[in-house]
């Protein structure tokens, strides 16, 4: 017991290290987003003497900063919305058809590869693509945040499928229900704490992602999500942290408080499979 004693303490000393490396970003950003310019120039991490809200005012002064949201709104909430349906439709005719049919295992191999491929390899052939097609627009962004969930939500719902007892399907089917009608209405709700889980990561993922919109839809200032604005908020020589650290909190704070409020069902998603019987 006494020697594991000092392999505990080093091991709270680091957990302490990284929890003090994770939260002094989102402090940075908190104190010097309520400063005035003077007070940061005195001391950039001290706590403010006041709450200054003049930087939130001035950044929600902008008259195309409510179309930087709705750009972000419009394309995570479009994207949410397929992957929330697309994805477990996938993952189950996979998860159920991989070990009789070759055609389904080799796509299933073939999602798995896809998370190993990083986005900087597909950069320049992608832009190409939608180039030629013509989506280089909103609409082409959500479809490709659409397609590269694929990988990661297959490889999670085909493991979360095995904890369904394939039983209550065969039920169902004896009861007249057709294989749509089973996936609705006795799989999709057995699968929700992974749904939930698959949404949120994705959530923050689109939300905050900077580089696929500066690639897609950087042409033209109008179609510029939240990330891109904040890239762009600097003048030619200067570069306001206050006015900065405040547009940056209209990203955090949501999805902080989605995160907040939701990641019980990450938990439960992730370890469902490995509990149920």
């Amino acid at each position: 017991m006494k020697r594991k004693l000092p392999l505990q303490i080093i091991g709270y000393i680091l957990l302490c290290i990284l929890v003090i490396i994770i939260i002094f970003p989102i402090w940075v950003t908190f104190v010097t987003a309520f400063k005035t310019t003077e007070e940061s120039t005195r001391n950039f991490f001290a706590f403010p003497t006041r709450l200054y809200l003049g930087n939130f005012t001035e950044v929600m002064s902008d008259s195309h900063f409510g179309d930087y949201v709705r750009n972000s709104l419009v394309i995570t909430l479009a994207s949410i919305s397929i992957i929330a349906v697309m994805i477990p439709l996938v993952s189950y005719a996979i998860a159920r058809n991989r070990k009789q049919n070759k055609y389904y295992a080799a796509l299933y191999v073939l999602f798995i590869m896809s998370i190993f491929a990083p986005f900087q390899v597909l950069m320049v052939p992608l832009t190409q693509l939608c180039t030629k097609l013509h989506i280089m627009n909103q609409a082409g962004v959500i479809i490709i945040y659409s397609t590269f969930a694929l990988g990661q939500g297959v490889f999670l719902f085909c493991g979360y499928y095995k904890s369904i007892p394939i039983e209550l399907e065969e039920a169902a089917g004896l009861d007249g229900c057709t294989v749509l009608g089973t996936f609705f209405r006795i799989v999709y709700p057995l699968a929700k704490p992974m749904t939930v889980t698959v949404i949120i990561l994705n959530t923050l993922w689109i939300w905050n992602d900077f580089l696929l919109p500066l690639l897609i839809l950087n042409k033209s200032a109008s179609m510029w999500t939240l990330p891109i604005y904040q890239y762009n908020f600097k003048s030619a020589y200067t570069f306001d942290y206050n006015l900065a650290f405040a547009s940056f909190l209209f990203s955090i704070v949501p999805m902080i408080i989605l995160y907040a409020f939701l990641q019980k069902y990450i938990i439960e998603g992730l370890t469902a499979g490995a509990v149920k019987s």
